[in-house]
């Protein structure tokens, strides 16, 4: 989001404005252009803290987990180190694409039925919904194999930004106040959020020692420290008995994680899905995020198409989340190559008309035979509940080596429970299961299972060479996102800013396709008389993305206006 650092003398919160110094501070830009390096992400400082390291002679991974880090502190409802996310990288030097999977994972303890009967409102703010973290694991095995520098090194700009603090704006203050009711019944997330019982007003100064702390602490004892170590401990204790406000009345349910769990964890280094559309390589994640085949399935079904509009755009999303349900999930023998297949994606394009196919639409069979265009007959599965406060920054280095980055908690402010004494917020990620009963459905949960996410951080290369990094949070609206991002870009010919400026709907196999006001405004009516429904979404995703324009001059994007607007910035603005 949006802050500056400022010094201040306070112990957490101080209630009041900022000094009048700050309106001297740096200010965010959505776009900026130049050399040796960009950077784009939500936030100031964490942008900041990536061009930092770049200027330092960093590398993209470098600057990528310190960006990460510092978005742990001013984006704490998005992210943070108990959270999870993927990578999607390409090493210059070796002339290849890597994917690390930092997805959090159940507990051994967790079936298939763990999650049944129990309304979503109530799994998401309970122990039971935290997963095993990842993103320290992510960021350890990022730099160990990618980085030059330690993740002690790495996490110095979010302990200088939790230690002096960052300006309370509208974004932050709103994302407070609607988690106000459930923050103020656990004990250890009030004292931290509500100080004096409120949120912290607009133009204060916040701070997070006990978070500067926990980094610092990180840093010195590394990795273990979480994965078997005492703050392993502290997190499995705040998991198995949340620390409730004495007198509430909220039934916040223990959880199944134990320290054994946190000793198993891994992140994986994994094959990117790759997809050739229109002449350009398109590179993704894997399962168990559904992005990369959701995404690549989608763009495989346009190129199929004689012509490629707003329509078609909203039908080959409705087709490949048809898909996504049906087959996508952290278990054995997903069909990926066949999704990501021409002759299914041909197969599957036939279907696509002049109207909008009844909904809903249901998945096809990728079994590798393809042939006359004949209506499927399979059974369409629900779209589940997802957050929607992931984070998602970009980073470009003077070497060619790109990363895009997606990095979460899940819901807007994770499952509500911050681990007394550490100022981290636990995630909710095991709300992305399926909470049944579903039998046959790959994203059931289960022991040591990765929930399916729809996180897209995605990458586009022309002739082996980089030119296009992309991503948003979003939920499962960021697959529609980084979808009509790449479609405004190369279909309908947008400039990159103007691509992610433009009004966005998302059709994810649901009855109505949810849009923002201006793309109901200026589409819906040649819409709706190709038989869409619409309902209206205030605002859909919150993208970053860079594109190189040749000659190594590189162009960094981050939204206008949404989510309160971006920081996009590079090392030299000139040679």
């Amino acid at each position: 989001m949006r802050r500056a650092i400022i010094p201040a003398a306070a112990v957490l919160v101080s209630l009041v404005p900022a000094p009048a110094a700050l309106a001297q501070q740096p200010q965010k830009v959505p776009v900026a252009e130049g050399y040796g390096g960009a950077v784009a992400t939500v936030d100031l400082d964490a942008s900041r803290a990536a061009i930092s390291v770049l200027r330092r002679g960093g590398n993209a991974m470098d600057a990528a987990v310190a960006a990460g880090a510092v978005l742990g502190v001013t984006e704490p409802y998005s992210a943070g180190l108990a959270g999870g996310g993927f990578m999607v990288y390409y090493d210059a030097r070796q002339r290849k694409v890597f994917t690390i999977d930092g997805r959090e994972t159940a507990p051994q303890a967790m079936t298939a039925t763990s999650l049944e009967g129990i309304p979503f409102e109530e799994g998401v703010t309970s122990g039971l919904s935290a997963g095993v973290p990842g993103t320290v694991a992510n960021w350890d095995l990022a730099l160990r194999r990618f980085g030059t520098i330690s993740l002690k090194q790495a996490l110095q700009p979010a302990i200088e930004v939790a230690s002096k603090g960052f300006v309370v704006d509208q974004t932050f203050y709103d994302q407070t106040a609607a988690n106000a009711p459930r923050f103020k019944d656990i004990a250890s997330t009030a004292e931290l959020y509500l100080p004096n019982g409120a949120p912290p007003p607009v133009g204060s100064v916040f701070r997070n020692p006990e978070l500067a702390d926990t980094y610092r602490e990180l840093g010195r004892r590394g990795p273990g420290w979480l994965y078997g170590g005492q703050l392993g401990k502290e997190v499995v204790a705040t998991v198995k008995n949340p620390p409730v406000t004495p007198g509430s009345t909220r039934n916040v349910r223990p959880g199944l994680m134990e320290l054994s769990d946190l000793r198993a964890y891994r992140a994986l280094l994994r094959e990117p899905t790759k997809i050739s559309y229109k002449g350009l390589d398109v590179y993704g994640m894997a399962p168990p995020s559904s992005g990369g085949s959701t995404v690549g399935e989608a763009l495989n079904i346009l190129e199929a198409l004689p012509r490629v509009g707003l329509h078609e755009y909203l039908e080959a999303s409705r087709l490949a989340f048809a898909d996504r349900g049906k087959y996508v999930g952290d278990i054995p023998g997903v069909p990926l190559r066949e999704l990501l297949s021409d002759g299914f994606a041909k197969e599957r394009a036939c279907l696509v008309g002049g109207t909008a196919m009844p909904h809903p639409a249901a998945p096809g069979e990728p079994d590798g035979s393809y042939g006359a265009c004949a209506p499927p007959t399979g059974t369409a599965t629900p779209v589940a509940q997802e957050g929607p406060e992931t984070t998602h920054l970009v980073v470009a280095d003077r070497w060619g080596n790109v990363i895009a980055y997606n990095l979460t908690i899940e819901s807007t402010g994770g499952n509500g429970i911050v681990v007394p004494g550490r100022g981290v917020l636990l995630n909710n990620e095991l709300t992305d299961f399926t909470f049944g009963p579903a039998p046959g459905d790959p994203n059931l949960p289960g022991p040591g299972k990765r929930p399916r996410s729809s996180m897209a951080p995605t990458l586009v290369f022309d002739d082996g060479r980089p030119v296009l990094a992309a991503g948003s949070p979003g939920g499962s609206t960021i697959i529609t996102t980084v979808l009509q991002i790449l479609v405004n870009r190369y279909e309908l010919g947008m400039s990159l800013p103007d691509a992610l400026a433009a009004p966005r709907a998302t059709q994810r196999n649901t009855a109505q396709t949810q849009a923002e006001q201006a793309f109901l405004d200026r589409y819906r009516a040649e819409l709706e008389a190709k038989g869409h429904s619409f309902a209206l979404n205030p605002e859909i995703g919150a993208a970053t993305a860079l594109e190189f324009l040749g000659r190594s001059r590189i162009q960094a994007v981050a939204e206008p206006s949404r989510r309160g607007g971006g920081s996009a910035m590079v090392v030299s603005p000139s040679r």
